[in-house]
């Protein structure tokens, strides 16, 4: 198969058309058969003949993709791993840090690939098996996603969302396929340059935003977002913005409550960037359920059409399993259209005693989607605790809940089995048995020497495997070699001690 120049491919498209659009017949048009050269026809893709020509005039402009020395794109063709590497590498520029020390067995230096797969090889983008590339392999479905993805660095999920929309067969990847994944990728690709283009309230607590290009993550960084990302009337972002899934570059802004029928401007890094109206829409949960005995959580449920963000954002989505998601433009999936919960960072609600006086209590770090459910948990102020046999009710100015209210009762603390030491600034700490939840978060231990030293640790938040959870020590502390240190839960979160050696 031999590729032409992008100047020569240039011209036989300027002398075939005589103007700048490349009609379909021409890009339809087949190379010279080859050895399993099938492609898919044009009526069983996904794709309209608009959205491949589009693709493949933006790509040979930029010069990833090059026609056929017969006048032809070939979009039909299936694609080869050597035609896929050099327009993965022209698309993204990638560069190598250092060549690939070991030569391919199946692929001469001198061959016009060569380069680009040693690029890829080189990065982990693309695998070879005994030292082969097998650049005439077609290449598959499973591939391309894996490629793009890694080459992106954007999750699995979006790149194989955004595959989808672009193929229905099972037959072997085309030129034009890949062409329109990559035309997709290619405005994914974080910008410094970013602007915003929509905002648009969906709850009190949530916006959409969407911008020409994805954030860079240095401008994702909460400190550096909270600077750009400037409202009137006292609005502030509570946490860093996060990137749907399977969006190019629309993201969920978590921000304080607004206020219903407010007009808010928002000012991103200093230019005028749009507006809107301020939402009276409350977030919807289910119900509250005491889980210690300073601890409450508030559930919400995928099945009542409330998702947590944290199932639906790129940042995620490896982490969540068969339980991550995408969410298209109008926040639905599978006809079911979802309520966003954003992140709880910052978050408060209010707890009453039957007869009491009402008690602010405040969202525990990075519980709010964990083990699959949603429920977020609040904690009392340090030192109190429910009284068993009371009536708590929890009322809240960003949600509604359906079911607030639950008697208190006494539940036993949590206790500590073992601990041993991972460096000499953690220790695991090991319960009797699985909590099923995140009931570390928040929590410390003292760290007790025969001499008398003492450090505290606190626990590493979403570090828990089963039964046991990472803490580290606080103070820059660092554990002594060879010293024996007893382990003391720090409040009455739990109980008992447990002993260890560092190393």
């Amino acid at each position: 198969m031999r590729i032409v120049s992008k100047k020569a491919a240039a011209l036989m498209i300027a002398a075939t058309l005589g103007a700048t659009s490349l009609p379909f017949a021409v890009l339809n048009v087949q190379a010279a058969p080859t050895s399993g050269n099938i492609g898919i026809s044009a009526a069983a893709s996904k794709l309209s003949d608009k959205e491949i020509q589009e693709a493949v005039e933006v790509l040979a402009g930029l010069g990833v993709l090059q026609g056929y020395a017969d006048h032809s794109m070939g979009v039909n063709n299936p694609i080869n791993r050597a035609e896929l590497a050099k327009m993965v590498v022209l698309t993204f520029k990638l560069q190598s840090t250092e060549e690939n020390t070991a030569p391919f067995t199946d692929v001469n230096s001198n061959v016009w690939y060569y380069k680009y797969a040693s690029v890829l090889v080189g990065l982990g983008i693309m695998e070879t098996e005994d030292g082969k590339f097998s650049p005439n392999k077609t290449v598959t479905d499973e591939e391309i996603v894996q490629v793009v993805s890694k080459a992106l660095k954007r999750d699995v999920l979006s790149v194989n969302y955004w595959a989808n929309k672009l193929k229905s067969t099972s037959g072997p990847v085309t030129r034009g396929e890949t062409a329109a994944l990559l035309n997709t990728a290619r405005k994914a690709m974080p910008s410094d340059k970013a602007q915003i283009t929509s905002v648009k309230s969906i709850n009190e607590i949530t916006l959409i935003v969407t911008l020409d290009a994805p954030l860079t993550a240095e401008n994702e960084v909460f400190a550096k977002a909270k600077e750009d990302f400037v409202f009137n009337d006292g609005l502030t972002l509570t946490n860093m913005p996060r990137l749907k899934s399977g969006s190019v570059a629309t993201y969920i802004v978590p921000t304080s409550v607004q206020k219903a029928g407010t007009t808010y401007n928002l000012t991103y890094k200093g230019k005028k960037a749009g507006s809107f109206v301020g939402n009276a829409a409350k977030v919807d949960m289910t119900a509250t359920t005491q889980v210690t005995n300073d601890t409450f959580e508030i559930e919400a449920l995928k099945t009542n059409g409330v998702i947590d963000y944290g199932y639906v954002i790129s940042a995620y989505s490896g982490g969540r399993g068969a339980n991550a998601f995408v969410l298209d433009e109008n926040n639905r999936s599978n006809g079911i259209t979802y309520q966003i919960i954003p992140s709880m960072q910052g978050r408060q609600v209010t707890i009453t005693p039957e007869g009491g006086e009402s008690i602010v209590a405040k969202y525990v770090p990075f519980t709010q989607s964990t083990d699959g459910k949603i429920e977020p948990k609040f904690r009392l102020p340090e030192g109190q605790v429910l009284k068993p046999g009371v009536k708590y009710t929890v009322t809240s100015d960003w949600a509604n809940i359906s079911n607030p209210s639950f008697e208190a009762k006494e539940i036993a603390p949590l206790q500590i089995s073992g601990a041993e030491a991972v460096s000499d600034t953690s220790i695991n700490v090991s319960l009797a048995q699985d909590p099923g939840d995140e009931l570390f978060s928040g929590r410390s231990v003292q760290l007790t020497a025969p001499n008398g030293d003492k450090w505290v640790a606190t626990y590493k938040f979403s570090s828990r495997k089963g039964a046991v959870g990472v803490f580290d020590i606080t103070d820059s502390g660092k554990l002594a070699a060879g010293t024996v240190y007893t382990v003391t839960p720090l409040g009455a979160w739990a109980t008992s001690q447990a002993t260890f050696t560092s190393k």
